[in-house]
């Protein structure tokens, strides 16, 4: 098999899509000694985590460095929360951080973990529960705040690819304590009122804390329960929350998401115009192998001379009838020969034969006597001869 080459830039793109689509890895958590700290003037870190044997290279963006409550240095011992991804440029694999504590503190990275182990044990992260979106949805049910960019966005996006579509709101908190059971009480009042075709779950990005909600169990299994499709566009690509893992559906932002749902009329009509214009070209087509066909059968010898068929039949059986005959005819002569040897050979063979040379036979009781020794004295019997019999008595 022959294989094509591909770019260095090619490969690693793949590389870093392979990656990508790995769960574990969008998720990790990871412990180990800071070497090689560098706290860049644009606010992003850079870093390198490292323990007895291994190390890997970090980078934490400044929107996530805000939430740190210490000053990083190298050699001490943290523990780190984000994902793994590919610097394309540089075809190396390193942790974007999102979070990061001195080792021995992390209580809320250690309940995800915790939570997100037993609901996978569960079962509610299985494919086979995920729910299909539908086709056309009339209505989009939304679950977010009310204020801020996520709803304009999902509106902006959604009625441009259809306008015929309506966006139901449901204002909930998307941070702060309480916020877990308003958003799953309005995930269950929007099933039980029927309110939507599906739901997006939205918020913009931020820290763990931030996104605390959603990976609240409350949430998760209102998730997992709702007859309603559900998908959930939590935070920025790179954040994962554990009602993204329940969800029917992943977006990466709000956006997305909308582009999820809502099938884009434009690119529908081009399809549909397509298909029309493939099937007059199919029809088309069809017609005119049919109209040749039609001719062919006009102009064939079977159309024009229906009897010709029928006429070369008869012929044929005119003279497999002829051919009969004559085997039959012959069969019977044969045999009329071979009969009339073996009636000459079975004359020649004949007792009687033999009478016209002057023998006769000695019969008694149609029985023919070959010894003398079956004679008895006054004995009556028949001498056939060859003109007729003749009775005699033994003396």
């Amino acid at each position: 098999m022959k294989l094509n080459p591909i770019s260095v830039t090619e490969l690693n793109r793949y590389v870093k899509d392979r990656v990508a689509e790995d769960e574990f890895l969008n998720s990790v958590l990871v412990k180990g000694e800071i070497s090689n700290f560098k706290h860049h003037y644009t606010g992003h870190m850079y870093f390198t985590l490292k323990d007895e044997s291994s190390l890997i290279k970090c980078v934490m963006f400044k929107s996530s460095t805000t939430t740190l409550n210490f000053v990083p240095k190298d050699g001490m011992k943290v523990i780190v929360f984000g994902s793994v991804s590919v610097f394309e440029r540089d075809g190396i694999y390193q942790i974007y951080c999102k979070a990061m504590q001195e080792d021995g503190m992390g209580s809320l990275y250690t309940a995800y973990e915790e939570l997100k182990r037993k609901l996978s044990d569960e079962g509610l992260f299985d494919e086979i529960h995920k729910k299909k979106l539908p086709f056309m949805p009339k209505i989009i049910g939304v679950l977010t705040s009310n204020t801020g960019a996520v709803i304009r966005d999902i509106i902006n996006v959604s009625t441009r690819r259809n306008p015929n579509v309506y966006i139901r709101l449901y204002p909930v908190p998307v941070q702060g304590e309480g916020a877990g059971i308003k958003i799953a009480k309005a995930i269950k009042f929007m099933n039980e009122e029927k309110m939507a075709d599906c739901l997006i779950i939205a918020r913009g990005g931020g820290s763990i804390e931030d996104l605390w909600p959603f990976n609240e169990e409350i949430v998760a299994r209102a998730i997992y329960e709702s007859k309603l499709p559900i998908v959930s566009a939590v935070g920025h690509e790179t954040d994962f929350t554990i009602a993204d893992f329940v969800a029917d559906l992943r977006a990466p932002t709000p956006s997305a998401a909308a582009e999820l749902v809502v099938t884009d009329v434009s690119e529908l009509e081009n399809k549909i115009k397509l298909f029309k214009q493939r099937l007059k070209m199919a029809l088309e087509g069809k017609t005119k192998l049919m109209r040749l066909r039609y001719e062919k059968c006009l102009n064939s010898k079977v159309y024009k001379e229906p009897m010709q068929k029928i006429n070369d039949y008869y012929l044929q059986i005119d003279r497999l009838i002829k051919s009969v005959e004559n085997s039959s005819i012959k069969k019977l002569k044969d045999s009329k020969l071979e009969a009339a040897k073996l009636i000459t050979k079975l004359d020649t063979l004949s007792p009687l034969k033999t009478l016209t040379r002057g023998y006769c036979l000695t019969e008694r009781e149609n029985k023919v006597i070959t010894k003398a020794e079956d004679l008895k004295k006054d004995m009556e019997i028949n001498l056939r001869f060859q003109d007729g019999i003749a009775k005699a008595k033994v003396i």
